[in-house]
């Protein structure tokens, strides 16, 4: 777990410059996931953001099919109703010399739980003389075939599912009907301005009703994520380059940001961080140096370059703040691991069963491993308590924060926290002005202790909010070994 120290000074009296914030946020009923400042105007004491990582699970797909191959990639999975489904790239490392094992295809994995997987026969495309094979696409796109779920209201039937993926040099459109049988939205490409050499993605945004799709380009020589917006699917904006303030230069190979589903105003994204380290004493003690040394000979970088997953969120789709530490790390492995390839984090979030018995669900998130080492890659399952990406921490010492004017709807306030056995949060609520609310004020709001994904907030005499609905308020948590990962304002 990382933690950062907050931006803003904390407010504990009057604040002087309410008119110069502008007006209050309007947060409604929707959940707030507690990820950045956006919504806080400051920490005491020993409160911070911390970022979590998830946990690693089991292997949930291997590449070892005869039109797979090793350096089967790029990942994405939705879920879809009942069923959860998946696509990759099927592609095999060709070492100097050796000519490739076939051709780039398409493939697809379903499952009803998320954990285990099928590769159903497909029947739709020959790969040496048999249709018995899950490949779903074959043909130019096959690269990055990465699908989404159209919730645009005036999508078509026929057009429900869609996706980009590069074609020959550029991006192509592609849309079907029932996530199986595929074709081009046109015959020319739509999305010209960029490099495309990655896992390219698109969505339809709520937020802004249009689509959002986010690529790969070069900015001063160091691979970087583009965005650009649609309408149609068809004709797109001129691309603009991400922003990430407060973040040092480093190179971005994939990007797999999608708009949380629980909280569809924030999005997420889950970048590949791709480092050049060169040739040294600690890479030649890294995992299988003799696999190292004989991809390096075809290019030294496909030897020493190494790739980690990163976190970012963002307000707009276009500011992002990114994580520098490690979202998922390469981790103790001694095989399969710690090469250029590894810890591709899949495009998507799903919600599954909790691991432990009687837990209520969490969210998967995937990653590659053993990318290019052997005969296959395989595709390893991580999960987080739900919207448990990141939390306002603080130790037993004690912390606190101070949200921004707010206004919500509703008249119960719900958390989604953990606390040690000893651990505690208390809530009080302020006015605009940050002068404590008679009734609920800190001595108003009893002691919260436990673990809950969304436990109502208890007033003294059973009283409820109903009388502050529809009024600029501030949240005061206080916090003593405790973690607040989001709050929620309930009917």
């Amino acid at each position: 777990m990382r933690t950062y120290l907050g931006l803003f000074l904390f407010v504990c009296a009057a604040v002087s410059d309410v008119h110069a914030q502008g007006p209050a946020i309007p947060v409604g009923t929707v959940l707030q996931p507690l990820i950045d400042n956006y919504l806080i105007q400051g920490f005491k004491g020993k409160a911070q953001f911390e970022l979590h990582s998830p946990v690693p699970r089991e292997i949930v797909l291997v590449t070892n099919e005869p039109w797979e191959g090793s350096m089967s990639g790029y990942f994405t999975v939705f879920q879809d109703s009942a069923l959860y489904r998946m696509y990759y790239k099927a592609e095999n490392f060709a070492y100097k010399g050796d000519p490739p094992a076939h051709r780039l295809l398409t493939c697809y994995a379903e499952s009803t739980d998320g954990v285990h997987w099928e590769k159903p026969k497909l029947g739709l495309f020959d790969f040496d003389g048999s249709t018995a094979n899950n490949i779903v696409w074959d043909g130019p796109g096959a690269h990055d075939f990465s699908p989404f779920i159209d919730t645009n209201p005036d999508c078509p039937p026929d057009a429900k599912y869609k996706c980009v993926s590069l074609g020959d040099g550029d991006l192509l459109a592609f849309q079907s009907a029932d996530a199986i049988h595929w074709s081009r939205l046109q015959e020319s490409p739509v999305i010209t301005e960029g490099a495309f050499d990655s896992d390219n993605v698109a969505f339809w945004d709520p937020n802004t009703k249009e689509y959002r799709a986010y690529f790969r380009d070069f900015r001063d020589g160091l691979r970087d994520i583009k965005v650009a917006t649609s309408k149609d699917f068809l004709t797109w904006s001129e691309p603009a380059w991400l922003e990430f303030p407060g973040a040092p230069k480093e190179e971005l190979y994939t990007n797999g940001i999608i708009p949380y589903f629980r909280a569809p105003h924030v999005y997420l994204g889950f970048p590949t961080r791709y480092v050049e380290r060169g040739w040294s004493e600690s890479m030649r003690a890294l995992p299988e140096p003799e696999h190292r040394v004989k991809r390096a000979d075809t290019s030294e970088r496909y030897g020493t370059a190494l790739t980690d997953g990163l976190f970012m969120t963002s307000r707009d789709g276009r500011t992002f703040h990114r994580w520098t530490e490690t979202f998922i790390k390469p981790g103790l492995r001694t095989a399969g691991n710690w090469v250029y390839g590894d810890n591709y984090q899949c495009w998507g979030v799903v919600t599954t069963k909790a691991v432990m018995e009687e837990a209520p669900d969490e969210l998967s998130v995937y990653a590659t491993e053993s990318y290019w080492t052997g005969d296959d890659s395989r595709l390893r399952r991580f999960t987080l308590r739900m919207d448990g990406f990141v939390s306002v921490h603080a130790p037993m010492t004690g912390g606190e924060i101070m949200t921004r004017p707010i206004v919500f709807e509703g008249k119960n306030l719900a958390l989604n926290f953990s606390t040690s056995a000893a651990g505690t949060v208390r809530i009080e609520i302020l006015d605009e002005a940050a002068t404590p609310i008679e009734g609920f004020t800190l001595e108003d709001a009893p002691e919260i202790f436990g673990d809950s994904l969304s436990q109502v907030v208890p007033w003294k005499d059973g009283k409820d909010l109903s009388s502050l609905a529809g009024k600029p308020i501030r949240l005061r948590f206080v916090l003593n070994d405790a973690d607040v990962y989001a709050f929620q304002f309930q009917p």
